[in-house]
């Protein structure tokens, strides 16, 4: 349906403690669009507790996460702000559904999962409206292994670079990680940018972000470290510097054909999932 180009509403935080609870200036910040990725955030908020931080961590939701998925993460900390999907045009809608996406740009290295739906991606620029000064997004696949709080401090938006199988990678921004500072007046500027006659984003935010900010500031790879590094790129792996990992593709929670090779990383993810201890990074064996 196309929902037009209405001004859209700017989300508030939908408390889930004391009604008077101050917003401080700087936030962690996901985005969930389904049950799937609740469960990938719930890890996520507790490997953000465990690195000590005292920045809020807001995760922002659609109307396809059921109230069950969101419970946990408000138990464990989170500020849930209930969003919605841009005011898309109808073309634009059409041009980004999974099944064209995914038809004109085929995945040759991975597999999505099948609860990936292109089009919500998109979302993730409310984060622009949020009522912050400082933001560091995180995709709700990925886990903190180390305190990030610096990244507070580096200038809007850095982002780490695409990188999983070898330099060519180095050109192109990974979206799972980066750094904002929301304003109504960028969320303004990006939202007329994205939607234009015959626009098309071939990686939706990943790649309309790179263009809409594209003197961004490259952070590196420990930062933002997608999984199948652990077996393309084995020299670049290594747990005394990684702080943050990246389920990229295949995720964490679901049964897959590359969960022999990544192993120990999914055993991670689970240990963070639950409620026990988590391992010692420094006893983890590192790629071979």
């Amino acid at each position: 349906m196309d929902q037009g180009h209405r001004r859209p509403r700017r989300p508030r935080p939908r408390a889930q403690g004391p009604a008077s609870r101050i917003v401080t200036a700087r936030a962690y910040v996901t985005l969930v669009t389904n049950a799937d990725f609740a469960l990938g955030a719930g890890a996520l908020l507790r490997s953000l507790h465990l690195t000590g931080t005292t920045a809020d961590r807001v995760v922002m939701h659609t109307g396809g996460v059921p109230a069950a998925s969101l419970a946990p993460l408000a138990a464990r900390g989170a500020r849930l702000v209930e969003v919605d999907l841009l005011p898309t045009s109808a073309s634009f809608n059409a041009a980004h559904a999974k099944d064209r996406i995914h038809g004109l740009n085929p995945f040759t290295k991975g597999e999505k999962p099948p609860f990936h739906t292109p089009l919500d991606n998109f979302a993730k620029l409310r984060l622009w409206q949020l009522p912050y000064d400082r933001v560091v997004f995180l995709d709700a696949d990925t886990l903190v292994l180390r305190n990030i709080d610096r990244l507070f401090d580096y200038p809007e938006l850095c982002a780490a670079p695409n990188v999983y199988e070898g330099l060519a990678d180095f050109h192109r921004m990974n979206s799972g990680v980066l750094t904002a500072r929301p304003s109504p007046a960028t969320f303004d500027r990006l939202l007329a940018q994205l939607d234009t006659p015959g626009a098309f984003w071939k990686r939706t935010d990943q790649t309309f972000l790179q263009t809409a900010f594209p003197d961004w500031h490259g952070l590196p790879v420990i930062y933002n470290m997608l999984q199948y590094v652990w077996f393309n790129m084995p020299g670049l792996w290594d747990w005394a510097d990684i702080h943050v990992l990246h389920y990229q593709y295949e995720k964490p929670w679901q049964d897959h054909a590359k969960a022999d090779r990544l192993r120990p990383l999914i055993d991670l993810w689970r240990a963070y999932a639950g409620e026990g201890p988590v391992p010692d990074l420094s006893t983890l064996p590192n790629s071979v």
